[in-house]
């Protein structure tokens, strides 16, 4: 199954498809995540150059590089495992931050901007959890939602506004990047599980910036879902790039 979530922030059209249709996110969740640690750092709850002490037995496998690193009882800043989380999809570091924020927070949070289908149920590497059905979803629509939200403001502060899109727009490898040419920002984080791919962001194209939220379940083969991201992800920069240089009628006037 396949869920598009468009908007062109500057017009504030969309293109949607199964919008509201509930998704795994895999490691997008970690979006709504970074978004409460922010807040919370708003709201004076928490101190992100505050210390957290990575514990052997905090550590989990999967994505990221903290369960491998044989310092004991080494200690990162909270914005720091933030930077983990996002640009090396660290679990280890989410788990942490988890941690830190409250699980409960984050789904409170949610439930305020209205976005009553965007679930953090269960930690990372949680396989227990997992098999019993607890977890990480949202929709097209949720997500879209939510990124259009920080990306316009007045759900956070703007320097912490600021900071969380620069950490989302550290570049990694993703579908949603692979679709735009090199050099144009995107604040994104992507995810993928077992037939699960998926990738949420925000596009900065000059003149056009945009929300895209690309969603896949029940992939018959996960090699399959992420160059389908990219070549969704491609269709829309190459459309709205061209808008961005089109007159309201669809003049385009060279400068050669």
């Amino acid at each position: 199954m396949l869920g598009v979530a468009l908007k062109d922030l500057k017009t504030g059209r969309t293109f949607l498809l199964n919008e509201r249709e509930v998704f795994p996110q895999a490691s997008s969740i970690k979006i709504a995540v970074l978004y409460e640690m922010f807040k919370q750092a708003e709201e004076g709850r928490l101190k992100l150059d505050e210390f957290i002490i990575v514990d052997e037995g905090r550590k989990v496998e999967g994505s990221g590089v903290l369960f491998y690193l044989g310092r004991p009882r080494l200690s990162l800043s909270v914005r720091d495992l933030a930077v983990l989380m996002v640009v090396l999809s660290d679990n280890t570091a989410t788990n942490l931050l988890i941690d830190k924020v409250g699980m409960e927070a984050v789904n409170k949070r949610m439930d305020a901007l209205g976005l009553s289908k965007t679930r953090l149920r269960r930690k990372m590497m949680d396989l227990k959890a997992a098999a019993e059905g607890r977890e990480n979803v949202s929709t097209p629509l949720e997500m879209m939602t939510l990124l259009e939200k920080i990306w316009k403001g007045g759900i956070l502060g703007e320097s912490y506004r600021k900071d969380l899109l620069a950490i989302l727009a550290i570049p990694k490898d993703s579908p949603l990047r692979a679709g735009v040419p090199e050099g144009v920002e995107v604040a994104e984080k992507p995810g993928e599980l077992e037939a699960v791919r998926c990738d949420s962001g925000i596009v900065m194209l000059t003149g056009r910036p945009y929300v895209l939220c690309v969603m896949t379940t029940y992939l018959k083969r996960d090699a399959d879902g992420n160059p389908a991201i990219a070549k969704i992800s491609r269709i829309v920069y190459e459309h709205l790039a061209r808008l961005a240089r089109s007159s309201e009628i669809g003049r385009i006037v060279s400068d050669k």
